[in-house]
C-alpha cells in the first residue's frame, strides 16, 4: 500500500537527511512528500501543507510552475548538458547575457558555480588569486561580518560566524577577521535603524584601517543575515563599507545568495544602497528552486587580472562537473523572464505590506520581543521575557515545538532556533498570509506553555 508510513520505512532505512538530528525522527517522522503544485505541498496520505519557507527560500513561484515545467521539457529535448570548459551553449551565453543586464553596473562577467556555497568559494578564491595575479601576494584574508552565514564547504565556514555551523569544525578552517556588525536588534531604545548602522560601522572602518594591507576582500549579506536569526540592517551600512573597501583597496563580495531575487524589495539587496559590489554571489531563487546552479558576477577589470598565457598560472582553474548545466541554465533564464514579464517587484511590495498587516498582531506578544521585516522576508523573535529580550536556551527547543505545531496545522514554517520567520513563494495570496500568521500564533502560543 503506498501512504507516507510506507515511504517513512523505505526513507529511515537509506538516507540521512541535511541539518538533522536523526534520531528526533524516531519520534517525529519524515513527511514523504508526493507532489507540489503553487504553495502547496501534498504528502502520499493527502494532507497538503503550505510552504510558508519557499522550500529552504529557492521556490520564488511555486511548485510545479507551468512556466518553468515547460520551458524544462523543451530544453530537456536538446541539450541536457555539456562540459562547460571549452564548450559552451545557448541558456547559458543567454542567461549570463540577462544576469549582466540586470545586475548592478559594472558586474560585466559571470561564472557559473552548483550552489550558493561554491559561489562564496569561487569568489574568495577569485579575490585572492587576483591580487596574486597583480603581486599582491601578502593579502590572503578575509574580514567577515559576526553572525554572518555564507555556506558550509570549508571556506565558505570559514567566512561564517554562526556557533552552530562552524564551532564543529573549526579545526579545519582558516582564519578571518571578525567584526561586530550592524545587527539591529540590539540597538538601543528610540535608535533607528540607520542611526544604529552608521554608529556599528565605525568598527568595520577600524578593522579595515588596521588590517587592508593584509586582507584581500570583505563578505557581506546584504540587508539580511538570513541563517544568522534573520537579522537586518539599514542599507546605509553598505553605502559606507562599498566607499571603505574602495578608500582601502579591498574587495567587496556581496553574498545575495539568499536576498537576491526580489527577496528584500529590490531585485538586488545592493540596489537599495545603490552599490555595486566587486563580487555578487547568486543562487537558491536563480532557478525558481528547481535545479541547483549559483552565479558569481564579477567586473572586467578582475576578469582581465586572470587573462594571459596558460603556462602562467594565472587561470582560474576552479571547476564543477555540472557547472552552466543546461538545464539549470533554462529554469533561470525562465525565472528571470517571469520577472520581466509580470510585475513581480511591484506586487511584492503590495504582498509585504499585507504581511506586515498579518504579524501586527505580534508586537503585543509577550514572548515576541521583535518583529522585523525587510521585503518578503518577515521575522518574529520568539524570547522568554519580552521586556529584557531573554532567550530561551536552546535545549528547550521551543522553535522545534512551533515547527511541529504549525505542521500539524498544515503550514510549513521550519524557525531559525527561536525565529519564527515567513518567507514565501511571491504567488502567495492575501488571504494566505493571514493563515500562515494565524497559524504561527497558535505554535508559538503552544511551544511557550510551560
Amino acid at each position: 500500500m503506498v501512504n507516507n508510513q510506507s515511504f517513512i520505512n523505505r526513507d529511515h532505512k537509506v538516507l540521512w537527511h541535511p541539518c538533522s538530528q536523526m534520531k528526533d525522527h524516531e519520534s517525529f517522522p519524515i513527511i514523504p512528500i508526493k507532489q507540489g503544485h503553487g504553495v502547496w505541498l501534498e504528502d502520499f496520505d493527502g494532507k497538503r501543507y503550505l510552504d510558508a519557507i519557499s522550500s529552504w527560500w529557492v521556490n520564488l513561484f511555486g511548485h510545479a510552475n507551468p512556466i518553468i515545467n515547460a520551458a524544462l521539457k523543451d530544453q530537456l529535448d536538446k541539450l541536457e548538458h555539456v562540459i562547460f570548459a571549452g564548450f559552451s551553449h545557448q541558456a547559458g551565453i543567454e542567461l549570463a547575457e540577462q544576469l549582466v543586464a540586470i545586475t548592478p553596473k559594472g558586474l560585466s562577467k559571470c561564472f557559473y558555480a552548483d550552489n550558493g556555497s561554491a559561489a562564496v568559494e569561487v569568489a574568495l578564491k577569485m579575490s585572492f588569486h587576483y591580487w596574486r595575479n597583480s603581486g599582491q601576494t601578502q593579502k590572503t584574508q578575509f574580514i567577515t561580518l559576526e553572525n554572518s552565514y555564507h555556506g558550509e564547504t570549508l571556506g565558505a565556514l570559514a567566512v561564517g560566524n554562526v556557533a552552530l555551523y562552524k564551532e564543529t569544525y573549526a579545526p579545519l578552517l582558516m582564519d578571518v577577521i571578525s567584526v561586530p556588525g550592524p545587527d539591529c536588534y540590539f540597538r538601543e531604545d528610540g535608535e533607528s535603524w540607520q542611526d544604529y548602522s552608521e554608529r556599528r560601522f565605525a568598527l568595520m572602518e577600524q578593522a579595515l584601517q588596521h588590517h587592508a594591507g593584509s586582507v584581500c576582500a570583505v563578505i557581506i549579506e546584504p540587508l539580511v543575515q538570513c541563517a544568522g536569526n534573520m537579522r537586518m540592517y539599514d542599507a546605509i551600512y553598505l553605502k559606507l563599507l562599498r566607499a571603505a573597501c574602495d578608500k582601502y583597496g579591498v574587495h567587496l563580495i556581496a553574498d545575495e545568495i539568499a536576498v537576491g531575487f526580489g527577496r528584500t524589495g529590490t531585485l538586488f539587496a545592493c540596489e537599495q544602497a545603490a552599490i555595486s559590489p566587486d563580487f555578487l554571489c547568486l543562487s537558491k531563487g536563480l532557478t525558481g528552486g528547481y535545479l541547483p546552479l549559483s552565479a558569481v558576477m564579477t567586473t572586467d577589470n578582475i576578469y582581465q587580472a586572470f587573462y594571459d598565457d596558460y603556462h602562467k598560472l594565472t587561470a582560474f582553474l576552479h571547476s564543477h562537473s555540472y557547472t552552466g548545466n543546461a538545464l539549470a541554465c533554462r529554469a533561470a533564464l525562465t525565472t528571470i523572464g517571469i520577472f520581466q514579464q509580470q510585475a513581480v517587484i511591484k506586487n511584492n511590495k503590495h504582498l509585504a505590506n499585507t504581511m506586515a498587516k498579518a504579524a501586527q498582531r505580534f508586537n503585543e506578544h509577550p514572548h515576541i520581543a521583535e518583529v522585523r521585516q525587510t521585503g518578503m522576508i518577515l521575522a518574529l523573535e520568539m524570547v522568554k521575557n519580552k521586556h529584557t529580550k531573554q532567550p530561551y536556551p536552546w535545549q528547550e527547543r521551543r522553535g522545534v515545538k512551533v515547527y511541529q505545531y504549525a505542521l500539524s496545522l498544515g503550514v510549513l514554517l521550519r524557525p531559525l532556533g527561536n525565529v519564527i520567520y515567513f518567507m514565501p513563494p511571491y504567488i502567495i495570496t492575501e488571504e494566505q498570509l493571514f493563515h500562515i500568521a494565524d497559524v504561527a500564533l497558535q505554535a508559538i502560543n503552544f511551544a511557550v506553555q510551560d
